[in-house]
């Protein structure tokens, strides 16, 4: 009988050592909240077609505006696209310098760093009143901001979890970014309506100023020592064991540059994201196109684009989830494959004005641009490790930025047809190339390419 209670009571200790170490710090989900508030800041990018559908009137370009917004003048759809293209290039390129400061300085610096660039930026383009305001303040010094500012969550709050939820940890802390369209587009609308254009990006560059200075200081890495929680049921120490088995080797960036699964990454973002940056340029466009009958929506045409980043975020947060079950390149293709659907039956949606359809085909289109964004930094530490995330991730991200083009094309194409019919055909297949990628590429071996090497 003794024997057995004292079987009990080893057992039952046991199971409560695992426990404790299978239990996540609550400093883990404060880092991951902290970063989703600062995306929720740096996200202002996908409310761009707010400021677009204020900016824009082909017939009038280079016209004055008059009353609230005396001092700018009207754009044309391709001079509107310019501001939101360079602030995607822009952004993707200091993705690689906000990465080495995460992993030199640690996150704090570069998140506040970013988000201050990012809030100047806004303020200049409000004070200038001008084109060549918008291309500084929103397209260059917005992008520095983003680019350094996004390299600092992500990877910080990683380092916190085991492999088994990187996939949601990181679609949680993109997610603020894609969800900020939520509540920037109607925001910025209404500061339009009531403070004109300069208003609205002067008073949203004081508020991105003061969250991201309180939140940036709540980021932290895991100190030394630390070792991820298990999956449920795992102890911490076979945990250790399999991440060692399954990540052999922490991938320096000239290492990674070297193997070809890091170049099919950065076309998978590219696949991922032309198509998600070509609605998002044109969401409230889209909407006031097909809405023409409707009053309401056509002039309310931020709803879609408020929806859209709901669906945005939903989408890293879900692609995140679920593809911690099915895996990764399963999840990049189930997203892909629908989205490029929706894309081919654009054309004939918008023609027939079925605002319905069109904002199932648009938020599907939105969560695939959203899964990408949280597939990619996952796909990343599963490939080449979580010591050099920071570094290694804003390497890949340069695929993100090089998916600016569609959105840019997609202006083009509409100022010589009169409409995005080609551009939706065109992204479409640039979609379903990614996908046939994505089946080929597989995880780099570290001890086949050292015995190559020897």
């Amino acid at each position: 009988m003794r024997l057995r209670m004292l079987h009990k009571f080893i057992s039952c200790k046991e199971e409560k050592m695992t426990s404790e170490e299978n239990k996540v710090p609550a400093k883990a989900w404060v880092v991951t909240f902290a970063g989703t508030a600062i995306n929720l800041c740096l996200g202002i990018l996908y409310a761009w077609s707010v400021w677009a559908a204020a900016l824009i009137n082909v017939k009038q370009a280079g016209q004055p505006m008059t009353g609230i917004n005396e001092g700018w003048t009207y754009l044309t759809n391709a001079e509107a696209a310019t501001p939101f293209s360079l602030c995607v290039i822009i952004f993707a390129i200091f993705m690689i310098l906000g990465g080495r400061i995460q992993d030199k300085y640690g996150p704090k610096v570069g998140a506040t760093l970013g988000g201050l660039c990012l809030a100047a930026g806004c303020i200049l383009a409000g004070l200038m009143k001008s084109y060549n305001g918008l291309i500084i303040g929103f397209g260059i010094l917005g992008g520095i901001g983003m680019g350094i500012g996004y390299a600092a969550p992500t990877p910080a709050a990683l380092k916190w979890f085991g492999p088994h939820k990187r996939g949601l940890v990181a679609g949680l802390v993109v997610g603020g970014y894609g969800g900020a369209a939520l509540y920037i587009a109607p925001l910025a609308k209404s500061l339009i309506d009531s403070y004109g254009i300069s208003g609205s990006f002067i008073a949203l560059g004081i508020l991105f100023a003061i969250v991201v200075v309180v939140a940036g200081q709540l980021l932290a890495w895991p100190p030394t020592g630390y070792v991820p929680p298990a999956a449920k049921g795992i102890t911490a120490a076979s945990a250790a064991a399999t991440a060692k088995k399954q990540s052999a080797h922490d991938w320096s960036a000239g290492e990674m540059a070297k193997t070809w699964q890091f170049y099919a990454l950065v076309v998978l973002f590219i696949g991922s994201t032309q198509s998600g940056l070509m609605i998002i340029a044109n969401a409230a466009g889209i909407l006031a196109t097909t809405a023409k009958g409707i009053p309401f929506f056509a002039l309310n045409a931020w709803i879609l684009v408020s929806f859209g980043g709901a669906v945005n975020a939903l989408g890293r947060v879900g692609t995140g989830l679920y593809s911690d079950k099915i895996g990764r390149a399963n999840a990049y293709t189930l997203n892909c494959v629908v989205s490029a659907l929706c894309l081919f039956a654009m054309p004939s949606i918008i023609a027939s004005k079925n605002v319905f359809l069109l904002f199932l085909a648009v938020g599907i289109a939105y969560w695939q641009y959203g899964g990408g964004l949280s597939l990619l930094p996952a796909f990343t530490a599963d490939f080449y490790g979580a010591k050099n995330l920071g570094f290694n991730y804003g390497l890949v991200f340069m695929g993100w930025g090089l998916g600016f083009f569609m959105a840019r094309l997609a202006g083009t194409i509409k100022d010589i047809t009169g409409s995005l019919d080609y551009a939706f055909y065109l992204s479409a297949a640039v979609l379903i190339v990614a996908v046939v990628l994505c089946r080929i590429t597989q995880r780099p071996s570290w001890s086949a390419r050292s015995q190559a090497a020897a």
